[in-house]
């Protein structure tokens, strides 16, 4: 494993993994209705501290230091320090605040300890010595949401810049765990061993950087806490939205696979929606039309062959198109420009009973008045997507930065709209609370054009009838999966073509699942 290395940010076995995500405070919960029901604490921290162990053993390395705080982390890190003493491991423990500072199950660990304790203060902390092969981070995991500062600020500059590898438990000391922000210094880890559900802080940037490889372990917690504790986010995988992807078999045809209409803009800028088009027929759109004016819809002849075009010179020329009804989605948005014409035909798209995808230019107009944009999605019954990335999203609404999931939660909550934030963590947020959180895009996905064909990946399952969250979840994996498979290089042009292989794929865990429940 490579030190510290930014591009060794991996969540283990994604796809295997619980789709639940739970906030600090909600995993402080399951803990306590776990021991409520009559499993010792303590036996909980053994569990814990015994996985830390062993992913320390395989980490490897001689000479080991545990940096212990004064709550249950700390307790974790010590039964790990235990057993990787019995294990022959030369071990040194530093103590934030001292044995005297803990009690309950930390306690425990401590008088369970055999070794030596060096106690240590905020301001005392130089006194640590990180020459080792391997650190333990154990000083507060997700109990701390705030960042390092002062001597603890210095001890994390230290252990950062140091050639050890670093093991966190938890999360990095310094990590938000609830919102992934980084206040002040946090450390940077090689490896996170985490226990019963992930936290958001594992999956948002820029936490997630400094979590390095993130393992979750289960350590006796029963999933049926869930039951009780619904945080409403979710780890966006094929398991969250597998059983609503639409799947043709031998009764269905092109009519019953839905129409998308993705509306163009001016001739020389019909690149983007082309894109769209392409994507929407790639994911499973039965008919794909594109609408576009006189000189662009030469433009587009010249290039589409499956995809349909129709002539739109005016708002009012679309609002006669989508009054058929059998067009079941239309996308606006992709290099529309910010002219008067592309709010009246958002608002066009928006009076029809087609489901609405908006992006780019379609949220951009309405930076001024979003409101007239949200009273109209509100009149409305079918569903309405918005995509924009962080500058867009700003437009309509206000800065995230401070807590992302909270802000989009009010965002669709005051725009009555499923909600896709666009960005190294795609989070999908619906009206109702619901969350979803993509881990699996590539840095090569940054290119321009990749919104476009997003866009119209969500619209074209849209227009198959794919609820509205689990069709903008779907779209954000499947958008992240196709630029993987191509890799490096990448181009907007190429994800279209990899949509097919990733359905296969999807299709193929569909079916697994279905076997084993049969």
């Amino acid at each position: 494993m490579t030190k510290k290395n930014a591009n060794e940010q991996e969540i283990g076995n994604s796809e295997l993994l619980p789709l639940e995500v739970l906030t600090p405070v909600e995993m402080g919960n399951a803990d306590r209705m776990t021991i409520e029901g009559g499993v010792p604490g303590y036996r909980l921290m053994l569990a814990a501290g015994q996985a830390v162990a062993d992913h320390a053993l395989k980490l490897g390395g001689e000479r080991i230091l545990v940096l212990a705080g004064p709550g249950n982390n700390g307790g974790d890190g010590l039964v790990a320090a235990r057993l990787l003493m019995d294990a022959g491991r030369p071990v040194s423990v530093a103590m934030l605040g001292g044995p005297e500072k803990l009690s309950g199950d930390a306690a425990q660990a401590c008088a369970d300890f055999s070794g030596k304790i060096l106690p240590f203060g905020p301001d005392g902390a130089d006194v640590v010595d990180v020459d080792v092969d391997l650190i333990v981070d154990a000083l507060f995991g997700a109990g701390l949401a705030r960042g390092l500062a002062g001597g603890l600020g210095r001890l994390a500059d230290r252990v950062n810049a140091s050639s050890a590898r670093v093991l966190a438990v938890d999360l990095p000391s310094g990590v938000d765990g609830a919102t992934g922000n980084i206040a002040g210094r946090a450390i940077i880890a090689d490896l996170t061993v985490t226990f019963f559900r992930l936290k958001p802080g594992h999956l948002l940037y820029p936490g997630r950087a400094n979590c390095g490889q993130t393992r979750l372990e289960q350590i006796g917690i029963s999933a049926d806490v869930l039951a009780e504790i619904d945080s409403g986010i979710s780890l966006n995988t094929a398991d969250l939205w597998r059983r609503d992807l639409p799947r043709p078999d031998h009764t269905t045809h092109k009519y019953s696979r839905g129409h998308t209409l993705v509306v163009s803009g001016p001739r020389l800028n019909t690149g983007a929606s082309r894109l769209a088009a392409n994507a929407a027929l790639r994911i499973g759109s039965g008919l794909v039309t594109v609408a576009a004016g006189g000189e662009a819809a030469n433009i587009h002849a010249a290039h589409l062959t499956a995809v349909m075009i129709r002539e739109m010179k005016t708002p009012r020329d679309l609002s006669a198109l989508l009054s058929d009804a059998r067009f079941s989605a239309v996308a606006i948005g992709p290099a529309a420009g910010l002219g008067e014409s592309t709010r009246e035909n958002v608002l066009a798209c928006l009076e029809s009973g087609a489901a609405v995808v908006l992006d780019a230019d379609a949220l951009t107009i309405f930076a001024e008045h979003p409101d007239e944009l949200f009273e109209q999605i509100g009149k409305r019954d079918a569903p309405v997507v918005l995509t924009p990335h962080s500058g867009e999203y700003s437009r309509l609404f206000a800065d995230p930065a401070d807590d992302r999931l909270s802000a989009l939660r009010d965002a669709a909550a005051r725009s009555g709209a499923i909600v896709v934030l666009k960005g190294a963590n795609t989070i999908v947020a619906g009206p109702g609370g619901e969350i979803s959180i993509a881990v699996n895009a590539p840095p090569w996905l940054a290119t321009a054009g990749s919104g476009d064909v997003l866009a119209g990946m969500v619209a074209g399952l849209l227009a198959q009838g794919m609820p509205a969250f689990q069709a903008a979840s779907a779209a954000v994996w499947l958008h992240g999966e196709a630029a993987t498979a191509f890799g490096p290089g990448l181009t907007a042009d190429d994800l279209p073509g990899r949509i097919p292989d990733v359905l296969g794929k999807v299709n193929c865990l569909i079916e697994n699942a279905e076997n084993l429940t049969n």
